[in-house]
Parts: C-alpha cells; structure tokens; sequence
C-alpha cells in the first residue's frame, strides 16, 4: 500500500490507549508541504521541532518523518489532489501535520481542508488562542485572551449538503418546504444545516476533557439557538444533557451554581455555561479573561477562532488541529500566500505552533515547552518576520528561515 513511501525501518507507528497517544520513542509522522509559502514554513517548521526533540531528548527520540502528498505537488505528481494513499497513510500510523493547501478553482474537491477532515472523520479542530508577549495586537490587553476552541468539523453547513438556484433539487426542496408550511422563495439556492446529537456530543465530550484534563474552569457552548432552535438550539441541549450524564461529578451548569451556589462554584468543578454566538463575539471582546474553552458548530466555531486569532495578533501564529479518534492532523491555519511563494518571507509560526500541539499530544512537554519559549524570545527581542517588523519600532527583519533559526538559537542558550 504505501510502497512508493519512503517509510524509515527504524521508525514505530505511534499507538493509542483509551484515545491518548501513547509515548513513542521514534514515532512515524507524515507531513505535506503544501501550496503556495508551504515548503517555505515547512522547511522551517521540521528544522526547529527536530532540533527540539534533540535538544530535550538527546538521541532518545527522534520523529521519523514520511512525506505524504495533497494539493498541487499531488495533482502534478498523481493527477489527483488528494490521493487515496494519504488518507490511508494518515489512518494507519495516525499523525500528519501539513501546510497550507491550495483549493482547486473550477472543479475537483471544494475544499482539501474540508475532504481531510471527513474522509478521516478529524470531528474536533481544535484552536489554541493565546496572546505571545510582545506580538503587535490590535486591542488594548491582548494577554486577557487565552481560550481554547473546540469546533465541530463534520456537519452544519460545510456538510456540503446544498444545491444551485433553479436546479431540480433546489425546485424539489422549495416544494416540500411549502409542503411543510416553510415558505421559501421560487428561484433559491439550498443548502441544508444537518446537526447531529451523536455528532455535538462526541464534540463537547472532547472539549469538557479538555477542560477537565487542563484544570480550566468554565467549557461555554457558543450557539444560535434563539434563532435556529432544532440545530443550534439541540446542539446546546445535548452538551448540557452530555455533561450531566458523563461529567456530573466533574461539572456543574451555570444555572445549579446561581440557583444553589450564589455563583461561586464549588472546588474542582468545571462550569459548563451557554452564550449566544453574537453575543459571545461581544465578550470575547469586552471580558475575554472570563472564558477558557468553547465549544461551537462549524460555523461559528470558523468565525470565532479567526476573530480570536486576530485579537493576539493574527493568523499568522495562530496554531491548529484536527483530531479524530486514534487520528490527529496538525495544521497552519492561514493560506497559501502564492504571491510570496518561494521568497522565504512569511511567518512560519502558525506550523511551528502546530508542531507544538503536536509534540504536546505525544507527550514530549519538554521539547514543547522549549519551542514556545524560544519563539517568544525571539518576538521580544523583535527579531521577527515582515508581517511584525512593520508593526515595531526598532525590530529586525527576519526571513522565514532565519526566524526559525533564532528560535533555535533561543532554544540552545535556554
């Protein structure tokens, strides 16, 4: 099956217990360049997580690296954007991070990010939003914002259930609306919303572990459920079902702490709490220091963590992750940037920050630790890419690799 791989002989598939990956001394882990700036930010990335390895580990762990294919160098390579081979590839041993992926114009799959995530069920992106001290950030206390996201990725309406204006499903599904007393306009495109319990709980489960596993105190369901009772309304009806009846003696909803509390929960309690989406944007501006981890549909989930990234100064450092069960793929969560393709220019802290959830999801705390704390030195010393050079006084202008060597450089002198 994966003949044509250069799979190393030395290296062991990573293996999961109870959903965790267990500890793997040499684990073998895909990677795709990407579109665009990826090889430039991979080059960087791989080159400041395997000299972190070394560093925590000396040569008692090593990634064995495979690379895997999607995107254009796919397309040139299989005539396919996303080869059968890198799905199974990722099913099997597990791991893959990637950069930035092209979505082809015109035909082909509508989304490489959206087919990976269904074809290997990745259920859960996950989004870390933190603020870097330093990093140039457009609101006045940056450092207030420190949340998880947790967003469904499966269903809602990048299900990709819809259908053109004036084709025969959309006729056909204007009339059964009629049918069904929901009067729609003659000539409308449709695209259905499907939310599932199965698929909302097993969401919310991860992000109430999370919480639980993080010490956080408070997991918030972000929904629209005024408005969208039977979708987003159920979505947060099943997270507070799910947590009564999982997490009882771990949680306690918002409602039981001011009806018996007084508001004060009770210790080692995590507050499960729901906010309507418009409104949760709203605080996240006004009192973020009072949120930890959210749980979102899909939708607001890809609103939310852009806003959130943006308040700590942008997608640029912004990290991501899909994960699945007994599957995880590790992402940048910006694009592909063809205009500064091949320049060494851009900010590969986005994947380097992936590669740290990742390392963190293996269990290598110590070589995670060192990369965030080599990165943040570099950004409070101003040595920095384009992106922040323009907006400090006084920094250095960095390529993209030389930013990945000061973080290394930072990571040594520790």
């Amino acid at each position: 099956m994966f003949d044509s791989l250069n799979i190393p002989t030395d290296g062991q598939k990573v293996q999961f217990l109870n959903g965790k990956a267990q500890d793997t001394p040499n684990p073998i882990i895909g990677f795709i360049e990407g579109d665009g700036i990826g090889p430039d930010i991979w080059s960087a990335t791989q080159n400041v997580l395997d000299e972190a390895v070394r560093i925590a580990y000396d040569s008692n762990k090593q990634i064995k690296w495979v690379e895997i294919f999607a995107g254009e160098k796919a397309h040139k390579k299989t005539g396919e954007w996303l080869p059968q081979q890198t799905t199974d590839f990722i099913k099997e041993f597990g791991l893959a991070i990637k950069g930035p992926l092209a979505t082809p114009i015109g035909g082909g799959i509508r989304s490489l990010n959206v087919a990976l995530r269904k074809q290997l069920d990745l259920y859960a992106c996950f989004r870390p939003c933190r603020w870097f001290t330093g990093v140039p950030a457009p609101v006045v206390e940056p450092q207030n914002v420190n949340m998880t996201i947790f967003r469904e990725n499966t269903e809602d309406i990048y299900a990709g259930a819809e259908w053109e204006a004036g084709s025969e499903a959309s006729k056909e599904f204007i009339a059964l609306a009629k049918k069904h007393g929901k009067i729609l306009r003659d000539g409308s495109a449709i695209g259905l919303k499907p939310m599932s319990e199965f698929g909302s709980k097993r969401l919310i489960k991860k992000a109430i572990e999370y919480a639980i596993e993080k010490k956080l105190p408070t997991v918030t369901l972000v929904h629209k459920g005024n408005i969208m009772k039977f979708t987003e309304g159920s979505f947060m009806e099943w997270g507070y079902e799910l947590a009564k009846e999982e997490f009882g003696a771990q949680t306690i909803s918002e409602k039981e702490l001011w009806d018996n509390h007084n508001g004060v929960a009770p210790a080692g309690k995590i507050v499960i709490r729901d906010r309507i989406a418009d409104n949760m944007f709203q605080q996240a501006l006004l009192r973020p220091a009072e949120y930890s981890v959210l749980a979102l549909p899909n939708l607001n989930g890809d609103y939310m963590s852009d806003a959130l990234a943006a308040q700590v100064g942008g997608l640029g450092i912004a990290p991501g992750a899909n994960f699945g069960d007994n599957r995880a793929l590790f992402e940048a969560t910006h694009g592909t940037a063809p205009k500064y393709s091949g320049m060494d220019k851009v900010n590969p802290g986005s994947l380097i920050l992936s590669g740290v959830i990742m390392l963190e999801y293996l269990g290598w705390t110590e070589a995670a630790d060192l990369i965030e704390a080599g990165l943040e030195k570099a950004i409070q010393d101003k040595q920095v890419t384009y992106d922040f050079e323009r907006l400090m006084t006084g920094a250095t202008l960095l390529k993209c690799s030389e930013f990945g060597n000061e973080i290394i450089k930072n990571m040594k002198s520790a």
